[in-house]
Parts: structure tokens; C-alpha cells; sequence
């Protein structure tokens, strides 16, 4: 109890500088609302027509649900300028009510719990166009460079019901699903999963059906329709023999040949790390994109333009991150965190990126060595803004910082010097992926999973760098009787032991909020350095 008073003390006195208005549209998009929390998705069966003559799509979701609870009015997303047809249930029209980006449909009668239904879902129009993808983002209408159609998506900020109807929230996850692309002659439209069937039509289109055999966050669900070539290899994993599949611009081939030779370093190192890749039953895919990158489930999004770094840029400053491409490498780590392990709120979404960006480091020093890992880490904190906490307003599609990449890794990058055992923090992120394996999550259960293998208390840790933008200050002085230390811009729970030097040897400290005598540092009055993985500041003090 005394914990959380004190957040929301600190939160208290924030909101004055990040106060933030929410409407009812935010409710309905981000909150378990009674018409959605009857029911659970089973299964999507997506059939969607792009034109690129038009920038518009229509299409049909069928939707097998489960009746939890009684209910008579179900919720459906949908953005602005899309509209709903027509919605039919046992061959039935039912009938349909606009707010905003939601539709309430109304059912026949009182479904009951236990009940498996379908409803069929019409719709049509001209989706959003993301303005700059994947940030902002829509459908991405673009031009390759013979000035033919490409198109994609790119949602996760704004939503997957931008370009398909849905239950767009995080917290239910489809068992499987059906994407089946009809795309204009000459096209080839790619999606999650493996390519079942492709069927040429009498009008001279083509349909693309992929199926997706695992659970998908409805944000990792995508569209890709371009004059894509395909090359195949496999990888010899920890479950087995997987299969890689590449969809590239045609004339792009021999180039992705080459460039994509990382893919089974990185799979070997992060099976190495997380435990096996997640999805061996769909494949694991890169996509070409006209953006720069998205974690799309089994058929990531890739953009980088064939370079190293972040579209040539090494994020960290440190020289590290110019060695590899950085969207293949972030983008797939997603794989595990992410598609894998999902947060039920967008709020969590640290719990995505943080360990997103941490695997950057755990590729680097798998590939190169521990000098190369920690020296990435130490170098991408420079990109922390610490301008609002990490974790965002629940119930409200309301994701934190920016931050939640940067800051989360060095966090993890934190715990793992307070575990000081590499072997018994490997073990804690395979046991992590097998515990929330293709389930949602929350962070507080991604927390107390961590502290309890870690086998301390480590919730003022986490209240600290997700819930208040404080960067933990070590101040220390030399007295008498030798040197004594103290955190200083920190919450009263905050307890980190950290390794600190005044010469070659490092001493494993636990300073409190008062000041406390360390006498194994000598009396000698030299200055104290923090163990550079660790996030906080030092600072001399009279």
C-alpha cells in the first residue's frame, strides 16, 4: 500500500506538466468494454481487395467467437473514412449503429455462454493514409522504382481496424487466422504465415491465401502487395528445421541474397538467448517494405534500404551498431517479445521494446564478444529523453515514452549486473519466454516474474525507471572515517547494490536513502566510479 501511495504522489505532482485529455473515443478503443467482454475471437478469416488505382479496399472478416458471458450488442472497430456494408449472422442481416471508429451491432437474441458463432463483416472505402509509417501510421500507397503499385501497412500506434474490422485490443489474440490477398495481375500480395493457395480469377486478379496456425496480435497482422521475387532457405533450430522465406522487389534479389545472410546468425543467437523462436509452424518471413520496419508476425517488415545501422546510422555512437542491419535484427527480436509475449495494454509496451532493444545487445555480444555488448548498451543511453514514465494511462489505448525502448533496455541491462550470474540471467529470459509463450501479459506479472527469479524485491527498481522519469543520482563524500554514499532523486522504496571503484578494484556496494559508510573503499578521498551498465548517475557532494 505505502508503495503505491507514493506513485501516486510523484504522479500527483507530475500531471501538472503531462496532463493529458482522453475522450470517449479513447475509452472505447483502448478499454475491455461491456461489448467486447462477452465474447473471445477464435478465429479471423480476412478476405481483402486492394486498388491501387484508387487507393481504396474492400473486403469481408468472418469472425468465429466464443460466448463468455451473455451478451446482445458486440462491439466492432472500424476507422474513419471505412464503413461497415453489411453484417450478417446465420444468414441473417443484423442491424448496426456508428460512434466514431466503433460499431455496435446488434444480435438477434441473447447469445449465452458456451456458444461458438460467426458473424460476417462487409465492408469497403478508402483507409487511412499513413502519413509517415511506420510512427504515424495507415496504409502505405506507394511507388517502387519502375513506378509500379506497393503497397503495405503499418498500424500498431493507430490500429489494425484502420484497414480491417476487428476487436482491436491487444488482449484478444485469434487461435489462428486467414488472410486471403486478391491483388491486381502481375502483383503478388504477401501476409502473415505460410502461402496455402493462390488462385487466378476470371478478371485477370489473383488471390494470395495465407494461413497463420499460431495465436497473432491484431497490430502484427499485414498486407504487402508489390512485384515481389522469393527466395527460400532453412535453419536448423532448436525446434527443428525452419523454414526462412524472403519477399523482395524483383529487381532487389541478388542484393537481399547477399544482405540477408544474417538471418541465421541472428536465429542462432537469439535461440541462444530466449529459448526457440516461436512460430516454427509459419515460418519465419522478412517482407520488403516502402517503410522502414514493423514486427509483423512471421512476415516482418523490412525497409532499411540494404544498409547497416538504423538506415545507415549507428543509434549507439558506439561503432557497434554499424556491423549489422539494425531492422533485421530489431525487428525480429520482436518475434519473441511482442508477438510471442504481448501485453494486454498498450501502456505495457515496454515489455515489447525494452527487451526489443536489449536483444540488439544480446546479438552484439553474442557475435562479437561482451566488450561489443555492453559497449552498444552503454552507448544507445545517450537516445533517453526521460520526458514522461515509460509506462502509459491504462484502459485508454495510451501508450508511455519513447523511452520505453532506450531506458527499458538499460534497465533490464541493470538487473542483469544486480543478478551478476550471465548464466542464471539467460536461464531467467528462456524461462520467461516459456512461461508468457504466445500468451498476454501485463507488466506487473512480467515484474513479479523477475523478481522472483531474481529472488529480491526488486519493485522500487521498477517503479523508478518505468513510473517516474528520475534518473537515480549515487552521491558520495569522503569524511573521516572514509567514503559514504547515498541515492539521491529517488523513490523512498528504490534498492540497487551497485559495483563501484576509486582504483583497479570494483567493491559491491547497497547505499540507502541516508548516508552510509562504505570503510572497505579506504579513506583515501579519490573519485568513485559506477559500474558503467548500471543507469544512474554519480556525483561528489560536501
Amino acid at each position: 500500500m505505502l508503495r503505491h501511495l507514493f506513485i501516486l504522489l510523484f504522479f500527483l505532482g507530475f500531471s501538472s506538466v503531462q496532463a493529458q485529455q482522453f475522450s470517449r473515443a479513447d475509452t472505447l478503443r483502448g478499454s475491455i468494454t461491456p461489448e467486447r467482454a462477452w465474447w473471445d475471437v477464435v478465429f479471423y478469416d480476412l478476405y481483402v481487395i486492394p486498388n491501387p488505382s484508387d487507393s481504396t479496399l474492400k473486403g469481408v472478416n468472418t469472425i468465429t467467437y466464443k460466448v463468455v458471458r451473455p451478451g446482445l450488442v458486440m462491439q466492432i472497430d472500424l476507422q474513419e473514412p471505412l464503413e461497415i456494408d453489411r453484417v450478417l449472422q446465420d444468414g441473417k442481416s443484423l442491424p448496426f449503429t456508428r460512434e466514431g471508429n466503433v460499431f455496435f451491432i446488434g444480435l438477434e437474441s441473447i447469445q449465452m455462454p458456451g456458444m461458438t458463432k460467426e458473424i460476417r463483416i462487409e465492408y469497403s472505402g478508402m483507409p487511412v493514409v499513413a502519413r509517415r509509417a511506420p510512427w504515424e501510421g495507415g496504409l502505405v500507397w506507394a511507388r517502387d522504382n519502375q513506378q509500379r503499385p506497393w503497397i503495405a501497412t503499418a498500424c500498431q500506434g493507430i490500429g489494425a481496424s484502420v484497414w480491417w474490422p476487428l476487436k482491436d485490443h491487444q488482449s484478444d489474440e485469434p487461435d489462428s487466422m486467414r488472410i486471403s490477398l486478391r491483388v491486381p495481375e502481375g502483383l503478388t500480395g504477401v501476409s502473415n504465415g505460410r502461402l496455402r493457395d493462390r488462385r487466378p480469377q476470371s478478371d485477370g486478379t489473383e488471390v494470395f491465401e495465407w494461413f497463420v496456425a499460431n495465436p497473432i496480435n491484431s497490430y502484427g497482422v499485414t498486407m504487402n502487395v508489390a512485384h515481389y521475387a522469393n527466395f527460400s532457405d532453412t535453419y536448423q533450430g532448436e525446434e527443428g528445421l525452419l523454414d526462412l522465406n524472403y519477399w523482395v522487389l524483383d529487381y532487389n534479389l541478388e542484393k537481399a541474397k547477399a544482405h540477408f545472410d544474417v538471418v541465421k546468425p541472428m536465429m542462432e543467437a537469439f535461440e541462444h538467448w530466449f529459448g526457440p523462436y516461436p512460430f516454427y509452424e509459419d515460418s519465419f518471413k522478412l517482407i520488403e517494405t516502402p517503410f522502414v520496419g514493423m514486427e509483423h508476425q512471421s512476415g516482418v517488415a523490412y525497409g532499411n534500404r540494404y544498409l547497416f545501422g538504423y538506415t545507415g546510422r549507428d543509434l549507439s555512437g558506439s561503432g557497434w551498431g554499424m556491423k549489422w542491419d539494425f531492422m533485421i535484427i530489431h525487428e525480429s527480436g520482436h518475434e519473441w517479445f511482442g508477438n510471442s509475449i504481448t501485453t494486454a495494454d498498450i501502456a505495457d509496451m515496454w515489455v515489447h521494446e525494452g527487451f526489443t532493444h536489449y536483444s540488439e545487445t544480446l546479438f552484439t555480444e553474442y557475435t562479437y564478444g561482451k566488450e561489443g555488448g555492453d559497449a552498444y548498451l552503454q552507448g544507445i543511453r545517450r537516445n533517453i529523453q526521460n520526458d514522461k514514465p515509460i509506462i502509459g494511462q491504462y484502459e485508454l489505448n495510451n501508450k508511455g515514452s519513447g523511452d520505453m525502448y532506450y531506458k527499458g533496455a538499460a534497465m533490464i541491462h541493470t538487473i542483469r549486473q544486480i543478478m551478476d550470474d550471465d548464466v542464471r540471467f539467460r536461464e531467467m529470459l528462456r524461462a520467461l519466454n516459456k512461461t508468457y509463450f504466445k500468451k498476454t501479459t501485463s507488466s506487473e506479472q512480467v515484474e513479479a516474474f523477475i523478481s522472483s527469479y531474481v529472488g529480491s524485491d526488486l519493485s522500487g527498481l521498477f517503479d523508478q525507471y518505468l513510473r517516474t522519469t528520475m534518473v537515480p543520482v549515487l552521491e558520495y563524500r569522503w569524511t573521516n572515517q572514509g567514503l559514504e554514499a547515498r541515492w539521491n532523486n529517488t523513490l523512498p522504496q528504490f534498492d540497487l547494490p551497485v559495483k563501484v571503484s576509486t582504483g583497479a578494484d570494483w567493491v559491491r556496494i547497497r547505499p540507502g536513502a541516508e548516508w552510509t559508510s562504505f570503510p572497505e573503499l579506504g579513506t583515501e578521498k579519490l573519485e568513485l566510479k559506477a559500474d558503467p551498465n548500471v543507469y544512474i548517475q554519480v556525483k561528489a557532494v560536501d
